[in-house]
């Protein structure tokens, strides 16, 4: 006779065991996860105050790192062997999966491409030159990582790894960057502003080359009948979203998120590309500026800290800890350098100060969750190894940790002059 159900387990089963009473069941255990995951990170970034150089994010995204396999993992086996059974990293995945969906719906809705029509010279130059200067020095360091093997997935082509961590160099996290300059206290001024016009086009520019570098010609009918299928539902939805009371749009744009994920998925693009896509098709002031940062900080406190622990999970240092740091600092130089030049360029043909032209790179280059959400799609498709995924990884958290202690003595000299808007 087959044992009652109960959650994480059976009673027959349990009975079985000998331990009906003391047994620790599957969902004890996620619970017990959930415990770590949200506690560990939030008491170090508390206790240790390391908001100014690590905000919560990033304290998050290296705890995840440390409860993973390559550090916790490796010296507490029986810790990992305990806590993440395939069961609990099973549960958690699907909460990780439709956390950075809704993360990145949301970076999507707050594109405003309006802004960057109105002031189309300055923004075009600028984001084309942040864009396009960290890609090609990440593709030439991605040429010399290739001199070695292990960082080539074993479904990614070569040009595909070097457009890809090209791509991961040229990444800014527009939704990180929105935090980081709430906490700088500019994101509402004309320089903040003008800032997110750049890094709107970037973002963009983003998910078209993802979906370059995805293409499927096996698919490709498929992707065909998804952009023409979403070309026609995005001028519906947003015929509808425009009559909706609104407290009605929340619910019909996660119906929304979920199909559009669903079909881009089917046709081979990554459910990640439909979720952005979901997001660029819809207006943020369908929903208000204050509830669209809410509904933001809510995600980020609920269910993303998820998503930095599975993709934690994915670190590993199989060709030694050297050569990832080493890969990590080269495509870390790539990144950082190429956004600093292209600002500096674009400051000059601008007539911009040398403090904004610094300013303006440093906040550009910031990387993160978008970074890590292009390089763990990168990781999905087998383009890129776990190794380079790791190597990818470091330079984000890297990066992000940069930009903070970087921007606040040029902001400190610059003064007022942050609100000229030039």
């Amino acid at each position: 006779m087959p044992g009652l159900p109960v959650a994480g387990g059976t009673i027959g089963t349990q009975a079985k065991q000998g331990t009906s009473a003391m047994s620790v069941t599957v969902t004890e255990v996620y619970l017990i996860a959930l415990l770590i995951i949200f506690a560990l990170p939030w008491l170090a970034w508390r206790l240790l105050r390391t908001d100014y150089w690590a905000p919560l994010v990033v304290v998050q995204i290296v705890g995840g790192i440390l409860l993973g396999p390559g550090v916790l993992g490796a010296v507490f086996r029986d810790y990992y062997a305990f806590v993440f059974r395939p069961e609990v990293i099973g549960a958690l995945n699907g909460v990780a999966w439709w956390a950075v969906m809704l993360f990145v719906w949301v970076a999507g809705i707050e594109l405003d491409l309006s802004r960057a029509w109105q002031h189309r010279r300055e923004t075009g130059l600028t984001a084309g030159l942040a864009l396009g200067m960290p890609l090609l020095l990440g593709a030439g360091a991605a040429l010399v990582l290739l001199q070695w093997p292990g960082w080539q997935g074993e479904r990614g082509a070569a040009w595909q790894v070097i457009l890809g961590l090209g791509m991961a160099c040229a990444v800014t996290a527009l939704p990180i960057l929105i935090l980081l300059m709430e906490k700088l206290e500019i994101l509402r001024r004309p320089l903040g502003q003008r800032v997110l016009r750049y890094a709107s086009l970037d973002d963009i520019a983003i998910w078209g080359v993802l979906a370059i570098i995805l293409l499927d010609w096996e698919r490709i009918g498929r992707q065909a009948v998804f952009l023409v299928v979403f070309a026609v539902a995005a001028w519906l939805i947003r015929r509808l979203m425009r009559r909706l009371a609104p407290a009605d749009r929340w619910p019909v744009g996660l119906i929304w998120l979920a199909a559009c994920g669903l079909i881009a998925d089917w046709a081979g693009l990554h459910y990640m590309v439909g979720a952005f896509l979901a997001g660029a098709a819809l207006d943020a002031k369908w929903f208000g500026e204050e509830a669209m940062d809410r509904f933001r900080g809510i995600v980020l406190l609920t269910v993303m800290p998820v998503f930095f622990l599975s993709t934690g999970l994915r670190t590993q240092w199989q060709t030694g800890g050297l050569a990832v740091f080493a890969a990590a600092g080269l495509l870390l130089v790539a990144a950082v350098g190429g956004k600093l030049l292209a600002a500096r360029v674009a400051g000059r043909l601008l007539g911009w100060t040398r403090d904004e032209a610094r300013l303006i790179g440093w906040l550009l280059q910031t990387k993160a969750l978008i970074m890590i959400i292009f390089a763990n799609i990168l990781l999905d498709k087998q383009i890129i190894t776990n190794t380079a995924f790791t190597a990818l990884l470091l330079m984000a958290v890297a990066s992000t940790m940069l930009t903070v202690p970087m921007v606040t003595p040029v902001l400190k000299r610059l003064g007022e002059r942050v609100d000229a808007d030039t």
